[in-house]
């Protein structure tokens, strides 16, 4: 009797190996199933659609993706014929950099947008515009290793090429005097009415960081965003004002003559106190007013630097940068 209990112990034991062994058998089958169900392959089509739609970094960092986003990315005119290089990319686009990037619009470059890119000079600027003789926007915000004579030189080879030029933007390059800008806008009165230079939608101090003036959606009234200040005659950005009171009297000048609000753009009277802000940017008492405020000092952030607020997890609201560094350091000396 003993020995039959144990032939059928073995037998039991035996059974359920060779259950373990079928399970595991299956197991691997089903992986090996699944591993091949998701064998890679070539992107999906509509991946394709999707690269008109990318920023430059985004665009360069897909075609190292397989090779077939890469031959998409290299091979496709119509992905380079509108350049808008920001950061991070400005802080390392150099001129031989530039001319490979423009290269692939194959002379067809439309609009070529650079913005704060100090790397770039006059002469690497004029090989790209001989290379592409039908750009129409051209944009060089903060490109401080740009000279005005670089500056003069691309907006007359440009408008000798079929005048193409329609816009420019040159704020922020270093040193542009009354005289360059009537040569610059010399050259635009070659190919444009002179009803057609009259601005006629005002630039208003609170939109000269948006996406549609500085790039994409330029207004097609304004061809060159400089002016020259009628408080002190200095090239600079002009910006009208939008308060109801200002639009009958003389409220036009650059942001040195008369400060105006971050948030609004409206200037800012002599009679009016400027409101202290954690960034140091001016506001109007309307707009500090609405603004949330740091939880220690009572001061707020402009939209612009809004990023800079340091939120709390046990408690609603926000801690600006210097009360930040203020209350680590209370905490280390307590800790010490």
């Amino acid at each position: 009797m003993e020995i039959s209990h144990v032939v059928e112990d073995n037998r039991n034991e035996d059974m359920q190996n060779s259950q373990t062994i079928l399970s595991s058998k299956s197991c691997v089958s089903s992986q090996n199933e699944y591993t091949l169900e998701v064998e890679p392959g070539p992107p999906h089509e509509s991946l394709f659609l999707v690269l008109a739609f990318l920023p430059l970094f985004e665009l360069l960092a897909m075609s190292e993706v397989c090779m077939s986003l890469r031959d998409a990315v290299h091979n496709d005119v119509l992905l380079w014929l509108n350049i808008i290089v920001e950061r991070p990319l400005s802080l390392r686009l150099s001129d031989e950099i530039l001319m490979k990037i423009t290269s692939k619009a194959s002379g067809r470059l439309k609009t070529l947008v650079l913005i704060n890119c100090e790397k770039i000079t006059d002469d690497g600027l004029q090989l790209v515009i001989r290379k592409n003789p039908h750009i129409n926007k051209l944009f060089l915000p903060e490109c401080t290793g740009l000279t005005p004579e670089g500056v003069i030189r691309a907006v007359k080879t440009l408008s000798e090429n079929h005048h193409s030029l329609k816009s420019l933007r040159i704020h922020g390059i270093y040193n542009i005097k009354k005289d360059h800008l009537d040569t610059i806008r010399s050259y635009f009165q070659m190919k444009l009415p002179q009803q057609e230079h009259q601005r006629q939608q005002p630039i208003l101090f609170h939109h000269r960081n948006s996406p549609e003036f500085r790039n994409e959606e330029s207004n097609p009234m304004i061809d060159i965003d400089v002016d020259i200040c009628p408080k002190c005659n200095n090239v600079s950005m002009v910006y009208d004002c939008p308060r109801e009171t200002c639009k009958k009297k003389s409220c036009k000048a650059c942001n040195l003559c008369i400060p105006r609000c971050e948030e609004c753009g409206e200037c800012i009277i002599e009679s009016e106190e400027l409101e202290a802000t954690a960034c140091g940017d001016n506001l109007c008492s309307n707009c500090w007013l609405q603004l949330p405020k740091c939880n220690f000092c009572n001061q707020p952030y402009c939209k612009l630097h809004i990023n800079h607020q340091h939120r709390l997890s046990s408690s609603t609201g926000f801690v600006c940068d210097a009360c930040h560094v203020k209350f680590v350091a209370m905490l280390g000396a307590c800790y010490c």
